[in-house]
């Protein structure tokens, strides 16, 4: 079981590779679409860094309902609880 600011830590640091970008320029309030202007490849990678190092799959279309990494964070903090 993973907690939130875990999987938000984790959440930023990939999409800080995938942007390119300081990780500290990123918080729980980061949006992914306004923001990050993130396409659906990039949730894909970001799903699939999470699922595989907290062992769990992670419905694509919910995730991408979320506005920002925080309620991302917290949605995946859900699942690993299951």
């Amino acid at each position: 079981m993973a907690d939130s600011n875990e999987i938000l830590q984790r959440i930023i640091a990939r999409a800080a590779e995938l942007y390119k970008v300081d990780p500290s320029t990123y918080s729980a309030d980061t949006r992914f679409v306004e923001d990050l202007k993130a396409k659906s490849v990039n949730y894909v990678q970001i799903i699939s860094v999470l699922e595989e190092e907290f062992d769990i799959t992670i419905p694509f279309m919910e995730f991408r309902r979320k506005k920002t990494l925080g309620e991302a964070a917290e949605f995946v903090a859900g699942i690993t609880e299951q």
